[in-house]
């Protein structure tokens, strides 16, 4: 089958490998244009931008320069919005890693660990102009370990997305579409402000926003830090990894003994016990 893939973050590449060693003929690779890393701010190609050069695949990174006439599109995380030239051309598929229609949009596994959830899906979906609202041809649902962060469910999308695709592309015709039923809800996008801890709120909503975003940003002492990583024990948040600003990340204990024994202070509440 002769293939055009769509995709940006790391968790498409493991996807877009089982694709290519099903023996299917990739026609082109579409990613976002690099972006500009670090202090220094340098022009940095996208995982999939990587992935496809290292296996010399043609790699566009503007959606204007689509000319194709595949026999099928395999959209994942791309993160850029498909003109009617393009989902005319060819049908259209999406990964997306939400119980649909239950997380539309950008942020679909942060905002299912941010919200608490102990499970989701992955859904192998038809592309249409309306944003994650095409029929679902496959469902798999998965559970959302009380710890697991973003990086363990987008690892463990991957896996599961790799097998759906290699299956329905074995034999598109096998898998009827089926509408979403129900009301849908839609996601938005993180930005730093999300990072802010507010102390007011329980331990275990502290501990998912972590989870969640990667980090937690606060004052402890008067010092800025970032909360790296959390457990809930007992209905009491435990931090396991802080990184103060400027330094490198340390446990929790290291970052105590640093303290020499004076009384703990976070943000500006009173003193934690």
């Amino acid at each position: 089958m002769k293939i055009v893939l769509m995709g940006t973050n790391d968790f498409v590449v493991p996807i877009f490998d089982a694709v290519l060693n099903a023996g299917h003929e990739i026609m082109a690779v579409f990613t976002r244009a690099p972006k500009p890393v670090g202090r220094k701010h340098v022009l940095t190609p996208s995982p999939v931008h990587i992935w496809a050069q290292s296996h010399n695949l043609p790699v566009y990174t503007n959606i204007r320069d689509y000319n194709f006439s595949p026999d099928m599109i395999v959209v994942v995380s791309y993160g850029v919005i498909l003109r009617e030239n393009v989902l005319s051309s060819a049908p259209c598929v999406n990964i997306h890693p939400s119980d649909l229609p239950k997380y539309r949009g950008p942020s679909p596994i942060r905002t299912a660990i941010y919200n608490g959830d102990t499970s989701s899906a992955v859904c192998l979906m038809q592309i249409t102009a309306e944003m994650d609202a095409g029929d679902i041809y496959m469902r798999r649902a998965f559970d959302i370990g009380e710890n697991e962060t973003n990086a363990d469910i987008e690892n463990k999308v991957s896996i599961i997305g790799a097998q759906m695709l290699t299956e329905y592309l074995s034999n598109p015709s096998a898998y009827a579409p089926t509408p979403q039923i129900g009301v849908p809800t839609y996601t938005r996008k993180f930005t730093g402000t999300d990072e802010i801890i507010d102390w007011s709120k329980s331990a275990r909503e502290i501990h998912n926003q972590i989870r969640a975003i990667g980090a937690g940003r606060t004052k402890i002492n008067g010092m800025d830090v970032k909360i790296l990583e959390t457990r809930v024990e007992n209905n009491e948040l435990k931090i396991l990894r802080i990184q103060p600003a400027g330094k490198r990340p340390m446990d929790w204990k290291s970052f105590l003994n640093g303290l020499r024994g004076n009384d703990i202070k976070f943000g500006d509440s009173d003193v934690y016990k």
